[in-house]
């Protein structure tokens, strides 16, 4: 119980609804292009194909991953359920996508570098360290654990 009080506490306040609705938003974007083709996406079998010609091994199964973790994870950021576990998910997967299709393109998204994926990690690093804040499910579940 003070396990699951500790990962879900957060002494945030507006800032982090700031940072983790269209956040989480934007990557649940990501993961349904990779997971349902939505958004101009390839889905599954395109993008695990993409995946397996850059070496990513086995392909499908790793856009399936990757497509969980932005999806799922980008909303319960967006609800700010499980922010932290999500957060941390969601961060390891965009230092895979860093450091194994964009780092050598150099920083710049028009080179398809790796900005735009550095300022996902970064979000989800201070999601994961400071929680979801006072504006959350999270927060909620806190609350109810509390009055138990």
């Amino acid at each position: 119980m003070k396990l699951l009080n500790t990962l879900l506490s957060s002494k945030a306040g507006v800032a982090a609804l700031i940072l983790r609705v269209p956040v989480g938003l934007i990557l649940a974007a990501h993961g349904a292009q990779k997971l349902f083709a939505w958004f101009g996406g390839y889905g599954l079998e395109g993008t695990g194909q993409w995946m397996a010609s850059i070496g990513l091994e086995p392909g499908y199964w790793l856009a399936m991953m990757a497509g969980s973790a932005e999806f799922f994870g980008g909303i319960a950021l967006a609800i700010g359920l499980l922010t932290r576990p999500a957060a941390v998910v969601a961060g390891l997967t965009m230092l895979i996508a860093i450091f194994s299709v964009h780092i050598s393109n150099g920083l710049f998204m028009a080179n398809n570098g790796y900005e735009y994926a550095l300022t996902l990690l970064v979000v989800t690093v201070v999601l994961a360290i400071q929680g979801a804040g006072s504006f959350s499910l999270d927060n909620v579940l806190v609350k109810k654990l509390a009055n138990k």
